[in-house]
């Protein structure tokens, strides 16, 4: 693993205006093969658009993210030997890919980081919907393509999801990016 992010962040760095693209294969809890493809854009000026630090710590909480799809949700759920909740979620795959400990609840989570257009947003960040008639009650990890995964309800298991669905679309709330926090909390 190590070895495939050192290389994707060398042929990201040799990259000028080209998109670069890494892909993973790895095994979710059922046992599924699943393919992480991870895209880095670089900006006019040839610089990367994310520090590599973060490049990193994103591959590691999306490759945390999908190896727990399939998980049942459970409400006020934390692990996955209980199931999850969204917030829950997003809480155990931040706290094992980047040591980060995130607030108990969707609402508190969206209040940190810094907040990011929906059309800036990169693998790794955290979206927020309105699905209790109440703005930020819900949260998952943006994986790219209009794409987040979470642990959506009752009944259901962590799962991927379009965002450009009519539910996900009409609820969208904003976004938030913990660069700065997850750096912080690997010194």
């Amino acid at each position: 693993m190590k070895y495939l992010i050192l290389l994707f962040a060398i042929i990201c760095n040799a990259c000028l205006v080209a998109p670069c693209i890494a892909a993973e294969e790895t095994e979710n809890v059922a046992g599924e093969t699943i393919t992480i493809i991870d895209e880095h854009v670089n900006d006019n000026t040839g610089n990367a658009s994310f520090t590599s630090g973060w490049q990193d710590k994103t591959q590691e909480i999306i490759m945390n993210a999908m190896s727990l799809t399939g998980i049942k949700y459970k409400y006020g759920g934390t692990s996955p030997e209980t199931g999850f909740d969204c917030s829950g979620f997003v809480r155990y795959v931040f706290s094992q890919a980047t040591n980060l400990a995130l607030p108990p609840t969707a609402r508190a989570i969206s209040q940190l980081g810094k907040t990011v257009n929906k059309d800036e947003l990169q693998p790794g960040d955290l979206v927020f919907f309105n699905t209790l008639k109440t703005a930020f009650s819900h949260v998952g990890i943006y994986v790219g393509d209009n794409k987040f995964v979470h642990a959506p309800r009752s009944g259901a298991a962590v799962r991927v999801e379009s965002m450009q669905t009519g539910y996900w679309a009409k609820r969208f709330n904003g976004a938030q990016r913990l660069d700065k926090l997850t750096e912080n909390a690997s010194n």
